[in-house]
């Protein structure tokens, strides 16, 4: 494996990262170094190996501005993997709670062959929530001799606790051109003639991760031989380098729906994947929409600037193109150039006709009206509260009513727990019982004794409201 054999054996060969290499070089030249410290970022950007390298710098028998030496024999035994006290625990698959209590245990032991014990604990996140607990103590106050390095790629799933007790350092994506130069470097010591722009394309698609582009010249290497073309890069890659994602673009800028869809339909018929054909496609508008955005920094004779230049609306075109683009969606049928051919529309047509953009929502009601909307409700709340059923008929004095805080929606929840409170009954002294019912009854010459629970009424012993519990 490449990405092995050429992985940074000191921090001078680390790449992209500057900003974290130079600060722990300081702590490393001062004696500052932490009791724990915590590697965030995309995978392949240098965190173990980062890790790694600090692990020998601390144990290091001939440090120099903050460098390992390689040579005394600990960064010897760490280099060969003989080290017994670097200590690297994959989290992902020892993620328990008793993982962690096994660490601990055996954290309070002293070193045996280096002058400090170093934890590396990759992919930290996958740790259970007990796990991170039982690691708090340990973590916060580790002996004299131990230090703790997490690496993690999803910095969200840490939780804070964990965070608060490391020196967090957040690793980034390697540029592309720094990808290129470690690239050219090992294509150089291997004896491989790549194409410098095979090499971008490369860098391109490892999308930051520097682990990924040696893994992909790797792959170029062993599908084409020591000396592919940029062809045969792209071909390795899966990268679709068509003219017609040019001529795609020149029909959206001049409006040329037939041309458009005629491309779209040949690039399925020739079983292209379309994914890729449409990033290619989105890759040029960028590149055209840039050039319009910088006038005059783009060639004069690229017919694509030009047409666009043409256009008084070519950046409200464009920005929709790769809006519209970005939006074709191949999971369903990847072999199918509907998505493309909608897209591609969807630009040139604009918004069908009649249909307008969603209506906003209708404006928030001051506190004076929305009391006055919910007096109806605040009328049966009050009938409720002053011992009337709340469905009764006759006239009703609330009173003057006030706007509630939340509104309407307030008033209407108040309401129908004071309705449903009362039909049950719950509502006790001054509210109508379910005997009223038969009273009222009758009264009106149907049979029944009902009696009104209330003041100066009496209530039966050990009973709320005249109902026994």
């Amino acid at each position: 494996m490449l990405y092995g054999k050429w992985r940074p054996k000191g921090f001078a060969e680390v790449v992209g990262q500057d900003h974290i290499v130079h600060t722990l070089k300081n702590a490393l030249a001062t004696g500052q170094v932490a009791h724990a410290y915590l590697f965030s970022g995309p995978r392949g950007t240098g965190k173990t190996t980062t890790a790694r390298i600090f692990a020998r710098a601390v144990n290091c028998r001939s440090l120099k501005d903050g460098e390992p030496c390689n040579a005394c024999e600990s960064c010897r035994a760490i280099l060969s993997g003989s080290a017994l006290d670097l200590v690297e625990m994959d989290a992902a698959s020892n993620r328990g709670i008793d993982d962690v209590r096994e660490l601990r245990e055996k954290i309070a032991y002293a070193p045996s062959d280096l002058a400090r014990k170093v934890y590396l604990l990759d992919e930290v996140h996958m740790l259970t929530e007990g796990a991170f607990n039982a690691l708090l103590k340990t973590l916060e106050e580790p002996p004299p001799h131990a230090i703790f390095i997490l690496a993690t790629t999803d910095l969200h799933k840490v939780p804070a606790t964990i965070i608060s007790r490391c020196q967090r350092y957040d690793f980034h994506r390697v540029p592309n051109d720094a990808i290129v130069e470690r690239l050219s470097f090992i294509c150089a010591q291997e004896g491989v003639d790549v194409p410098r722009d095979g090499l971008f394309a490369i860098a391109a698609q490892s999308r930051g991760g520097l682990r990924d582009a040696i893994t992909m010249l790797e792959q170029v290497i062993a599908r084409y031989g020591a000396s592919p073309t940029l062809d045969d890069v792209r071909a390795a890659l899966g990268q679709v380098h068509d003219a017609r994602t040019g001529k795609l673009v020149e029909a959206l800028l001049t409006s040329d729906l037939a041309s458009a869809l005629d491309i779209a339909r040949s690039v399925g018929d020739d079983g292209l994947d379309l994914a890729r054909f449409t990033r290619g496609v989105i890759d040029t508008v960028r590149q055209v929409l840039g050039a319009v955005l910088r006038d005059g920094a783009a060639a004069e004779d690229d017919p694509l600037v030009a047409a666009a230049r043409s256009r008084p609306d070519a950046v409200h075109l464009l920005a929709a193109a790769l809006s519209e683009l970005a939006r074709a969606d191949f999971r369903l049928d990847p072999a199918s150039p509907v998505p493309l051919e909608v897209a591609c529309a969807s630009v040139i047509l604009g918004p069908a006709p009649g249909v307008s953009a969603p209506a906003a929502a209708p404006p928030r009601q001051p506190a004076g009206a929305q009391g006055a909307v919910s007096a109806g409700l605040l009328a049966r709340v009050l009938r409720a509260r002053r011992g009337r059923s709340p469905f009764a008929g006759g006239a009703v004095r609330p009173g003057p009513l006030r706007a509630l805080p939340d509104g309407e929606s307030h008033a209407r929840d108040v309401a129908q727990r004071v309705v449903r409170s009362a039909a049950d009954g719950r509502r006790g002294a001054g509210t109508w019982l379910p005997a009223q019912d038969a009273a009222r009854k009758g009264r009106h010459g149907m049979p029944g004794n009902g009696r009104r629970a209330g003041r100066g009424h009496s209530r039966a012993p050990g009973s709320i409201g005249g109902q026994a519990h």
